[in-house]
This record gives structure tokens, C-alpha cells and sequence, in this order.
């Protein structure tokens, strides 16, 4: 395993990412600002990409020189080790933030770069009567990542997908593929990085849309522990089950590991009380495992995903 602070950039890496980006790559960048969670040690190298061609020249370097990397979106759902990540961590911009939406008489078509956030799609979507996409509201994090992970409520992500643009380090300009979806994962490469989705809605009556909406928005916050960092739903609702629930159950509700807690108001969240640290929710999230697997024989699997060095 790489030590905590051993770079895996070369002499001549840093150079040649400065040489394609200048001021928009930084070297030894804290990633706790970029997360969720407000947890995580530094990236070797934190390349912001505003462009397609700017990220198929990353995507040539990396593939050239066999440079470890790593797409970092809005920083949701996602746990960084307190080492960090080695090699380069890639944060889209720019053109990948773009939303266009169009309707005719009974369509609305939303075309979604990958950074562009969730919420504003869902709203600009529903501002245009797109039925169904209140199942995606009040999802953080970005499109290219709740198209990877198919988020969504009682209908996903992928339901309306048409069209998904990728880009890889073997194939780096940007090219379409058809993944298959299941629940909290798609067939989506692992080296595929979100380009751009577009996606279809049926068209109904905006002002009814937008209340729905708002009413399921309004359910979240009620109960959801969003005035503290947080990543979202960390396991998966297991068969037949919520998780929430058992956990709760389990009589975990309120558990600490240092800064780290499992929220009163939402079981299946742990919230960051401040100073929380990635070995703190890792150690958390082991104990309701347990406790859970102990009580009820229900092995829950992490939504969350783990990356980075964890010290």
C-alpha cells in the first residue's frame, strides 16, 4: 500500500499537468472542502477540466504514463481516506456544468453535463412540467453521479436516461455507450468518465410538477439532518427493508466516534459534528454494520464509497 504522503506524480508529471492547465491545477490540495462530509487528506494533483478537449488531453496524459486518477463530482456519497488520494483528482467544470432543457407538446428533454448539481436540473426541469422528476429531487451531489449510482426515490435515474457521453483514457474523446441500470449501481466502466446525459420526461402541467416537488423537498427536510455535513444515505435499503430502520432499531441512533454521529433525526445518515475525520465515520460505520448483522442477521452493504488512503 502507498504511505500516506508518497506522491504517485513523477518529476515530470507535475510540469506537463501545469503545462496543459496552468492555474487550474494545484498540487497537495486539501479535499475536505470539495466533500460532503467536509472530510478528506490532500490530492497529489487537483485538476479542475472546464472542457471536453481539456479533459481528453488529461485523459491521453494519464493513459501515456500510466498515472493513477480519480473523478471527484460534488463530493457526495463519498468517503476520502484522511491520507488522501494519490495521483490526479479530476473536478469538472465549465461546459460539464451546462443544463439545456427543451419541450415540445408532450416532451420535456434535459441535456446535463456531468457536474452540473442535481437540484438545478430537477428544478429547471420541473419548471418546464417534466412528470417524474420529483423522484430526483432533493438528491445532492451531481448529474454524472447520480446517473453512475442511478439515485433517485420510488423512480431512478435511469428510467429517463436517453443518451449517456463518456470519455476514457483509452478513448478520450467524448463518444456514447448504453449502460444498463440497477439499484445504486449502473454497468457504467470504472475509467468511464460522465461527459454529458440527456434525459426524457413526459410533459404535464408545470405548476402541478413543481408542487409535487416542493411537497417531497419539503418531506426532506423535515426528515433529513441537512444543517449538518453529511453524505447522504450510507447502506443500501436492504430487500424488503429500510436500513434507516434498522438501524434505528439496533438502537444505534445518536452513536459517536469522535466528531462523527449517527443522526438522531435520520439513522441511515452520520452527520459531521465539525472536526470528524474519515478513521472516525469508517470506525462508525463498521460498529452499525455490526450491530445490525448481531441483532437482525441483515448484512447491510455501504452506499457510500470509500477512496483514498485511509491512516
Amino acid at each position: 500500500m502507498i504511505e500516506a504522503r508518497t506522491s504517485a506524480l513523477g518529476p515530470s508529471d507535475r510540469p506537463a499537468l501545469q503545462e496543459l492547465l496552468g492555474e487550474r491545477v494545484r498540487f497537495d490540495e486539501p479535499l475536505a472542502p470539495y466533500t460532503s462530509w467536509k472530510i478528506g487528506g490532500p490530492a497529489d494533483a487537483f485538476a479542475q477540466i472546464e472542457t471536453s478537449a481539456e479533459l481528453g488531453d488529461v485523459l491521453r496524459l494519464v493513459f501515456k504514463r500510466k498515472l493513477p486518477w480519480f473523478v471527484l463530482g460534488s463530493g457526495s456519497n463519498l468517503l476520502v481516506g484522511d491520507g488522501g488520494i494519490r495521483g490526479i483528482v479530476v473536478r469538472l467544470a465549465g461546459e460539464f456544468a451546462a443544463i439545456d432543457v427543451t419541450r415540445t407538446e408532450r416532451a420535456v428533454t434535459v441535456r446535463a453535463g456531468a457536474s452540473a448539481l442535481m437540484p438545478l436540473v430537477v428544478a429547471q426541469a420541473a419548471s418546464q412540467g417534466a412528470v417524474g422528476v420529483g423522484s430526483l429531487a432533493g438528491i445532492p451531489g451531481s448529474a454524472g453521479g447520480a446517473l453512475r449510482m442511478n439515485a433517485g426515490t420510488d423512480r431512478e435515474f435511469g428510467e429517463f436516461v436517453r443518451e449517456v457521453w463518456v470519455q476514457t483514457p483509452a478513448k478520450p474523446d467524448a463518444h456514447p455507450v448504453s449502460p444498463e441500470y440497477f439499484y445504486r449501481h449502473t454497468t457504467l466502466a470504472r475509467d468511464a468518465v460522465v461527459a454529458w446525459v440527456t434525459l426524457d420526461f413526459e410533459r404535464g402541467e408545470a405548476a402541478a410538477v413543481r408542487e409535487e416537488m416542493q411537497q417531497r423537498l419539503v418531506r426532506r427536510k423535515r426528515t433529513q439532518p441537512l444543517q449538518l455535513p453529511n453524505a447522504g444515505s450510507c447502506f443500501r435499503n436492504p430487500p424488503g427493508d429500510k436500513a434507516g430502520r434498522l438501524i434505528e432499531a439496533a438502537g444505534a441512533k445518536g452513536w459517536r466516534e469522535g466528531d462523527a454521529e449517527v443522526s438522531d433525526l435520520h439513522a441511515n445518515f452520520i452527520v459531521n459534528h465539525g472536526a470528524a475525520t474519515a478513521s472516525d465515520v469508517a470506525r462508525l460505520l463498521a460498529r452499525v454494520r455490526r450491530e445490525v448483522a448481531e441483532r437482525f442477521g441483515v448484512e447491510l452493504e455501504l452506499e457510500v464509497h470509500f477512496v483514498g488512503v485511509f491512516v
